[in-house]
């Protein structure tokens, strides 16, 4: 019996692939890392991320098929990340789930990484209730989203200039503590106190962001201290982040009523979004629904439940020979 669909993810500096059922359970994952091939510049290297994905991509393909116990024939479609994301990394992982199709005979499903992100929460157990705010924080987004069910979306707003992961990124590069800085910001800003004054851009108005103010200001005040405290720099930056991201959401479900807060995405994995958030929503009665630490961050078992919703909505395509066409894009 073909219930299973096999996710591919290679939008930026992770190559995975994952089996997952239509309730998403995990029958397998598999996550290569990049870090130590991009910790030299600080950042990603798109040229050599693509690289790492041509080498890792069919191996982690085949130890998901070991690790699982199954067959081709007990797959029923591929999906595949089909962006955002960088379009060297993509390409492969596209033209490896094409080939894939090709060869078993099966429809290929290409699949908005957020929405893959939207779907995390409900790997492993149906966590969401709706109808739900969302809010979605990672190294290239920043959203809030108002969703009545699985598939129903409307966005509520999203930055106008920098992604929350992208200014705990640069300020980390800032403060001297290397590749990826969003982490070690986290555990910086733990041994600090929050007693700088940064600004908390458009706080007071509106469902969008803007965190390329607060960058700034915290760059400005570095440059000028002789003597900055690197430990109070980070307090006082993610305090001003949780500042923002909780105001909107507490806005977010004033304008929009639902049961439940869904934070999924990257910057979800971060100690103090998550505990800012189970205070905001234990004072407004309302559930919080987290993903799993190890599915916060880009994965393929997201990508694959997500593939799943095209199929219940029969949104996917039969077998056909022209590759390009077997890659819907929703």
């Amino acid at each position: 019996m073909r219930n299973l669909v096999l996710g591919i993810e290679s939008s930026c500096d992770d190559t995975a692939a994952a089996l997952v059922d239509a309730n998403g359970a995990v029958m397998a994952s598999v996550k290569v890392a990049q870090t130590e091939v991009h910790r030299p510049y600080g950042g990603v290297y798109p040229e050599l991320a693509s690289r790492a994905h041509v080498a890792e991509i069919l191996p982690a393909l085949h130890q998901t098929l070991l690790t699982a116990e199954v067959s081709v024939e007990q797959i029923r479609a591929i999906g595949v990340t089909r962006g955002p994301g960088l379009i060297g990394p993509l390409l492969v992982g596209l033209n490896t789930a094409a080939g894939l199709g090709l060869g078993w005979n099966l429809p290929v499903i290409g699949v908005n990484h957020l929405r893959g992100h939207l779907r995390s929460a409900d790997l492993e157990l149906a966590r969401v209730k709706y109808p739900a705010i969302i809010l979605l924080v990672s190294g290239g987004h920043t959203i809030l989203a108002h969703m009545e069910s699985q598939t129903a979306i409307r966005l509520l707003g999203t930055t106008r200039d920098d992604s929350v992961g992208e200014a705990y990124d640069k300020v980390g590069r800032m403060l001297g503590l290397g590749y990826p800085g969003g982490p070690a910001v986290d555990r910086l800003a733990k041994t600090g106190e929050p007693c700088i004054r940064f600004p908390r851009p458009m706080l007071d108005s509106g469902l969008e962001f803007s965190f390329s103010g607060l960058k700034s200001a915290v760059s400005r005040y570095l440059d000028n201290e002789s003597d900055p405290s690197h430990e109070d720099v980070a307090a006082s930056f993610v305090q001003a982040v949780l500042d923002l991201l909780m105001a909107k959401c507490r806005r977010a479900l004033a304008e929009n009523p639902s049961v439940s807060l869904v934070i999924v995405g990257g910057v979800a994995a971060s100690p103090q979004i998550r505990a800012a958030a189970s205070e905001l929503c234990h004072e407004l009665e309302v559930e919080l629904c987290l993903p799993p630490l190890r599915w916060a961050t880009d994965n393929a078992a997201m990508i694959a439940l997500a593939t799943w919703d095209y199929i219940r909505l029969d949104q996917w395509p039969r077998p056909i020979p022209d590759v390009r066409l077997s890659l819907i894009d929703y």
